[in-house]
């Protein structure tokens, strides 16, 4: 008899004997398989954590007991196991179950977090609060072994250490964050281990081992071995104990024999304790086994095959940045790509087949990132930071104090920015517009295409400042590309579209249904002028305010938020001309909320940016219903 359906909370789980827990997490697995097949979705993650979701909740008493989940995209087995099985086929859907802990969702989901590094510091504050208000619960904090290339991880643990409060951290390791982890902290023990005491004493050993007769090199192999185990077990005991843990560890984190008996020990432990776990990512499913960077966040796919779903024959504009970014580093030696864990996503790992040595992954460390092309700036190169919106909005500091002061030549190309679909809150790239554009010396532009694109790429390169190019998750256009990209005139628009009555101007992915919003609008006897904007910063100035004085009716349509967005840089600029009191504007972007997730088609469709939402906007501010269209019937 299947386990999964009797189980609608953690409660259910405990009702179960330990030798029933393997079969329930085999049950689990096909069910993340089957939803994810469908729906897309992160399973590589969620398949490595089944078995140490479900121990924890066998053994804690949750909610009563905390779990915080770093970056949270790996509680798919702990949504499963609290409450919400019936409901779990709307993952990541409209209005369905998040694909990330959501603590409007449920009372078992304590923190929200969709950006890697937050868990140890969230979890540190829950002790804190514990301790104040004298109650008595758990804390368990599960992070990724990509957090430990995050600072603001350890920030948390030197708190933690100091605090010397019960505090129960487990390090999920499967030697991977969302590509392969990078950087010293996986090989802490070299310092120590190429030391000069050290080397002398294992040449030394070597030496007497090689000089008895027969058995020294059987001997000398066994140290070998020895050796190298060591150093799994040494290296990452030494520093979690020096920050004030007692580490245990590592164990399978794919056997409950080992899993059950070691969280029921250390649940009856005083202090902070950190647990490592060693598991596998996408156990149980083999193509996400072979390739668990795809299947990290896979779109929906064939479950025989694994192959995706849906393809297009458009490329989508991360192809298009790879393909240039290509093309202009065979010319120009001093482009240097620079990404924080996200190769593939950003498709920086393209270039690197052509360029390994002038591409670099610093891992999570966003504000590394940035600074680190900030000094690459300042010895004469051009760095390339691609980073999604979401996650360089964690560097902005970095961009104002280290790139922008200097007024140093760092380009960054923002992925992902706009809506995102399915990832939902934590993921869309709504508020870079807002970060970047008052931060002097800093120019920001957005294509209206995968063509146009290609050129802003080459703008950027050839630029000798900090300056942003912004472009959507997905598909292009379509259209054809240009054979070489160019560079453009900064902060000079284009007019799409030749119209008298009302000015829309479009910003990048806008202003192709702002064309079509045009259409429309003609149909109904409007005549729309429509503005490929370009430039954020800076503005068109003279086009803007020529078609302000001309049209008097203006529409901003932005796939951004609209507080301190493109829209307001317009109203901003008829404000210091002093034309907004002959002018009636009308700005189109997102409210004051967070997005949820859900297909990008429906988002935008939802938020009044799809080609409908900008014609009904225009004809409120017009002031009148549209004008039936009159036919000729035939007799």
């Amino acid at each position: 008899m299947a386990l999964l359906p009797r189980i609608q909370s953690p409660a259910d789980l405990r009702r179960l004997s330990p030798d029933q827990l393997p079969a329930l997490a085999a049950e689990i697995r096909e069910r993340i398989i089957d939803v994810v097949a469908t729906n897309s979705g992160h399973l590589s993650s969620n398949l490595g954590v089944v078995e140490l979701t479900l121990a924890l909740h066998y053994l804690f008493d949750t909610p009563h007991d905390r779990i915080i989940w770093d970056t949270s995209n790996q509680t798919y087995t702990h949504k499963l196991v609290t409450g919400r099985r019936a409901n779990f086929q709307t993952l990541r859907q409209w209005g369905g179950v998040s694909g990330f802990a959501k603590r409007e969702e449920s009372p078992y989901d304590v923190f929200n977090a969709g950006h890697a590094g937050t868990g140890v510091s969230a979890a540190v504050g829950f002790v804190a609060a514990r301790e104040l208000s004298r109650e008595d619960y758990k804390v368990v904090c599960v992070v990724g072994d990509g957090a430990l290339t995050s600072g603001m991880t350890y920030e948390g643990l030197n708190q933690a250490g100091a605090l010397q409060k019960d505090f129960l951290l487990i390090l999920n390791d499967n030697e991977m964050s969302i590509s392969k982890n990078v950087g010293a902290i996986s090989s802490y023990l070299s310092r120590l281990l190429t030391g000069p005491i050290y080397t002398t004493l294992k040449e030394d050993a070597k030496a007497i081992l090689k000089a008895i007769p027969a058995v020294g090199e059987p001997m000398l192999r066994a140290a070998k071995v020895a050796e190298e185990s060591a150093k799994g077990l040494i290296s990452p005991a030494l520093l979690f104990e020096e920050l004030g843990f007692l580490y245990v560890g590592p164990i399978d984190g794919h056997r409950f024999d080992h899993l059950l008996p070691t969280l029921e020990n250390l649940k009856k432990l005083k202090g902070p304790v950190f647990l490592h776990v060693i598991t596998k990512k996408g156990l149980g499913y083999p193509p996400a086994e072979r390739d668990p960077v795809f299947f990290h966040s896979a779109p929906a796919f064939v479950r025989e095959t694994g192959e995706p779903r849906h393809s297009s024959p458009v490329p989508s504009y991360t192809n298009i940045f790879t393909r240039t970014l290509r093309h202009l580093a065979r010319a120009q030696s001093n482009i240097v790509g620079i990404t924080a864990a996200m190769p593939g996503g950003t498709g920086l790992s393209g270039v690197a087949e052509e360029f390994p040595d002038r591409v670099y992954d610093v891992g999570i460390a966003e504000q590394h990132a940035v600074t680190f092309a900030a000094g690459l700036a300042a010895q004469g190169y051009k760095p390339v930071v691609a980073m999604y919106a979401t996650f360089l909005q964690r560097a902005f500091d970095q961009i104002l104090h280290d790139v922008c002061i200097q007024n140093l030549p760092v380009a960054f190309c923002i992925d992902r920015a706009g809506i995102v679909a399915e990832d939902g809150t934590t993921h869309h790239g709504i508020f870079d517009l807002a970060f970047l554009r008052h931060i002097p010396n800093m120019v920001v532009m957005a294509p209206k295409d995968e063509n146009e694109l290609q050129h802003m790429i080459k703008t950027a390169v050839d630029y000798a400042g900090p300056i942003a190019v912004r472009y959507p998750r997905g598909g292009g256009m379509g259209v054809p590309l240009d054979p070489e990209p160019r560079s453009l005139k900064i902060g000079k628009g284009e007019i799409v579209r030749n119209g008298d009555d009302v000015t829309i101007l479009a910003l990048g992915s806008r202003v192709a249904p702002a064309l079509e919003a045009a259409e429309q609008l003609a149909a109904e006897g409007v005549s729309a002028c429509v503005v490929n904007a370009r430039f954020v910063k800076p503005l068109d100035r003279d086009l803007i305010c020529s078609l302000a004085a001309r049209c008097k009716w203006l529409i901003t349509v932005e796939e951004h938020i609209l507080q301190a967005g493109f829209g307001s840089a317009v109203l901003e600029l008829l404000a210091s001309e002093g034309l907004l009191g002959g002018v009636k504007v009308r700005c189109v972007g997102i409210g004051d909320e967070f997005p949820d997730q859900g297909p990008q088609a429906l988002l935008r469709q939802h938020h009044g940016l799809d080609a409908d939402g900008i014609a009904r906007a225009t004809r409120e501010l017009l002031g009148a219903a549209p004008k039936p269209v009159q036919h000729q019937l035939s007799r």
